[in-house]
Formats: structure tokens, C-alpha cells, sequence
């Protein structure tokens, strides 16, 4: 009985350190890789009418190293993004791509309770040279506002794209 009650302590204790290595060894396990984490979840994703506009589908990957983001819009339209935070340059970045045909890369960082990234400056036919900007903001009330924004080389405002609310399923 005393080599059992011996055994099965060892079992426990293996399995314990077993677990906290693995938990120990999370390369993205880091503070600034939860930022963006407010995102993650089953949205239902609506206007600021309260309109459904589509649902959302937006989960950890690698390890907890990426987010992984599903849209598909109530047209039937459908896109995924990759975020990321790189350690080098200490931003989050997010690939776009869509089944339009549009591609879209983001940068930038956080604020409280925010996640704003933008492109690169883009040339335009009508506008010189533009910008994206996204934001997304946590809401008190657990929603997500995302607003899609244009700006101008000069960083003034030209047009709002897409302002949606995210509700958790």
C-alpha cells in the first residue's frame, strides 16, 4: 500500500512540474501579447443602428502567439486577419485579406482599452496619399467598437469606412 500511496505521489508531482514547465516555456505568455486580447471571442458584429452586419469569429493561435480573426458579413462576403505583436519594433501588426481581393497591413499600438493600428501611406487616384486606421475600443459594457477610418498625409480625416459594434454571442 505505502509503494502505491508512494507512486501515485509521484504521478502528481511529475505531472505538476510537467505542467508548469509548459506553462513556464510560453514564448507569448507576455503582457503585450494579451493586449489585444479583449478581441478574442463569437461576436455577433452590428451598426450603430443595431443592424447585424455580420459575425466575427476571433481565437488565440500558435501557442498564444497570434489571433486569428473569421469575418463573414451578412452579404456573404468573407475575410480573415492575422494579428500579431512583434517583439523587434514592439508594435501589433495585422494582415487583412478578403475574398474581394483586397489585402490590407496594419501597425501600431495600444492604448488603454484600445487597439489602433494604421497602413503604410497609400497612393491614391483622387487623394495624393492616404492612410487606414482602425481602432478597436473596449467598451464598459464588454462590446467592442471597431472604426475603420481614412486620413490624409497630413493626418486629417477624410472618411469613416465601417464603424461596427462587436456583441459576444
Amino acid at each position: 500500500m505505502r509503494i502505491r500511496t508512494v507512486a501515485i505521489a509521484l504521478l502528481i508531482c511529475t505531472a505538476t512540474t510537467q505542467a508548469q514547465t509548459k506553462k513556464d516555456n510560453c514564448n507569448c505568455c507576455t503582457e503585450n501579447h494579451t493586449k489585444f486580447d479583449f478581441w478574442v471571442g463569437d461576436w455577433v458584429v452590428k451598426d450603430t443602428l443595431g443592424n447585424k452586419v455580420g459575425e466575427n469569429k476571433i481565437y488565440k493561435i500558435q501557442d498564444k502567439c497570434a489571433i486569428k480573426e473569421n469575418w463573414t458579413s451578412a452579404s456573404g462576403s468573407t475575410g480573415t486577419s492575422f494579428n500579431y505583436y512583434d517583439r523587434k519594433d514592439q508594435t501589433w501588426n495585422q494582415l487583412w485579406v478578403d475574398n474581394q481581393g483586397s489585402q490590407l497591413v496594419l501597425k501600431g499600438t495600444p492604448e488603454k482599452n484600445k487597439m489602433i493600428l494604421k497602413s503604410t501611406l497609400q497612393k491614391g487616384q483622387k487623394i495624393a496619399f492616404f492612410y487606414h486606421q482602425i481602432t478597436w475600443t473596449l467598451r464598459k459594457d464588454g462590446t467592442v467598437l471597431q472604426h475603420w477610418e481614412i486620413y490624409d498625409k497630413d493626418h486629417e480625416k477624410l472618411n469613416s469606412l465601417f464603424k461596427g459594434v462587436y456583441h459576444k454571442k
